[in-house]
């Protein structure tokens, strides 16, 4: 007896973690976390549950052991997964699905639920708990008949149509090709229920964004908790790419309405909400999260790996700044670039290093391509692509730079920091919570003059610079280190593991 409680303490926990865009497919902070919690947490077997806008060749990181499994679902695809995805479903059953959908099967049981899902995802009385019950009820109509037949059935575009219109002001205002758009992005939402999700004890989601409708999902089918991290607020940085897209304000509006939605379903419903900085809990709070279901965890970073080193020898006598940042919008490249051209005025012979992805954004990455040869910065900005070893990278500059418009609690700044590198970087996230005045400088968003005083009193002033790179240092070892946060999310996990109960009994909606 005594042997059998022993097996059975030491048990793996079950994880799916839910990533949209990013791990493991894409490189990135978020990628980098992801990585991090499925490399060194011990005790715990993970699931990765990939959202992507394509259909991916192969990972872009090493898979570790501790990954049992890799379900991808690319939104965007433009045929039926199931063409191409195993997701363990028979031939036969695949068959079957499709051949009871119909007329009927749409009109008596998927309708209704559908009707309630979007009333009370863009309309003007939502109410969060219709809106859970719809998706429950929309999991099981899938569990049954096809979702690409049903999708884009004639029915159900005349029943979103209507939807539409009865909740409009102004009905005859309306284009087509708006709602066949809005359409298109309900049914990417809906996707996920139609995949299976396996049993597990936890669901992780890594923003509380759509991968809180698997979750429910799962909490609904096995009673697994609902963890949420938060890395950069996701419904802030989703309002600011909306809002500066070139979408109709209908689409914008109509976007905007759904992910506040669902972002305060996955807030009211997670078990625990952390959020890698303090920063994002007001954002949380606005949105339904309270207090007894938040937490903060950090970011960590391998103080063995970024380390203080030597710069190397090609640029010791050329002063540089390094940024390491995905070439889109919210790092706010632009004005890095202007930043550049401050203090090249001032150090002719400055160099900005960038590296980082630049296939995230192209029309973006052109912009700044147009701009560095404008401004005649060709010698002094370099977009340098993707670095695999970025301990090597900020050894590189004197400082690094960070201009986002938006963050979590970004690697960048506590790697450069544990480099020995200190920081100019903008006030966004949890970045004023890593840099203190004795580590670097915090300046406002877009404010490129001061950004470029900044660098350059820094770049002056070798004795201060290495002063600062000491203390930089000493606060990463101090509050920033893997075993650290590691320890915090196998505590989380231990605390959320739920006891072993029977599987809920769904009732049919129908």
């Amino acid at each position: 007896m005594k042997l059998k409680k022993i097996r059975e303490s030491v048990v793996n926990k079950r994880v799916l973690l839910v990533t949209e865009g990013t791990y493991p497919y894409n490189y990135g902070g978020v990628s980098s976390w992801s990585h991090t919690l499925c490399n060194l947490t011990k005790r715990v077997d993970y699931i990765i549950y990939a959202l992507n806008a394509h259909y991916e060749e192969k990972p872009k990181y090493s898979i570790h052991t501790n990954v049992k499994d890799i379900i991808q679902v690319p939104l965007w695809a433009s045929y039926d997964l199931c063409d191409i995805m195993n997701y363990g479903y028979s031939y036969k059953h695949i068959v079957n699905k499709k051949k009871n959908t119909n007329n009927i099967s749409i009109q008596y049981y998927f309708l209704k639920p559908f009707e309630i899902f979007v009333s009370n995802l863009v309309g003007n009385d939502r109410d969060l708990d219709k809106l859970e019950q719809s998706i429950y009820e929309l999991w099981e109509y899938f569990e049954k008949y096809d979702f690409d037949i049903t999708l884009k059935h004639q029915l159900v575009w005349k029943e979103f149509k209507k939807i539409i219109e009865e909740s409009s002001n102004n009905p005859d205002e309306l284009v087509i090709s708006d709602l066949a758009f809005s359409l298109q992005y309900i049914s990417k939402l809906l996707l996920p229920l139609a995949i299976p999700i396996p049993k597990v004890d936890i669901v992780h989601i890594t923003l509380a964004g759509l991968p809180i409708l698997p979750a429910l999902i799962a909490k609904k089918q096995y009673n697994a908790s609902i963890m949420a991290t938060e890395h950069g607020v996701f419904i802030r940085e989703n309002m600011i790419n909306i809002s500066s897209s070139s979408m109709s304000f209908f689409v914008k509006n109509f976007i905007i309405k759904s992910s506040e939605s669902i972002c305060r379903l996955a807030y009211t419903k997670a078990d625990l909400v952390t959020s890698v900085s303090k920063f994002n809990t007001k954002w949380e709070f606005r949105y339904g999260l309270d207090e007894e279901r938040s937490k903060v965890i950090y970011n960590g970073v391998d103080e063995n790996r970024f380390n203080i080193g030597e710069k190397p020898d090609h640029l010791k006598n050329i002063p540089t700044v390094v940024a390491i940042a995905r070439i889109f919008a919210l790092k706010d490249i632009i004005t890095m670039i202007k930043t550049c051209e401050y203090v090249a005025n001032q150090i002719p012979s400055v160099r900005f290093i960038v590296y980082g992805d630049k296939k995230a954004d192209l029309d973006y990455v052109e912009e700044c391509e147009t701009l560095i040869a404008k401004l005649n910065l060709k010698e002094n900005f370099i977009l340098a692509g993707h670095h695999s070893q970025p301990n090597k990278a900020f050894l590189e500059g004197d400082i690094s730079i960070l201009t986002s418009i938006s963050e979590g609690f970004p690697y960048t700044v506590i790697e450069s920091m544990s480099c020995g590198v200190p920081v100019v970087g903008t006030d966004v996230g949890g970045v004023a919570e890593a840099i203190t005045e004795k580590t670097g400088f915090v300046c406002k968003p877009k404010d490129y003059r001061t950004l470029g005083d900044r660098v350059v009193y820094l770049l002056n002033n070798h004795d201060i610079r290495k002063h600062m790179g000491i203390e930089s240092r000493k606060r990463v070892l101090e509050n920033f280190t893997l075993d650290k946060i590691i320890q915090s999310y196998e505590e989380t996990y231990e605390k959320l593991t739920p006891k072993k109960s029977p599987a809920k009994k769904l009732t049919p909606f129908y």
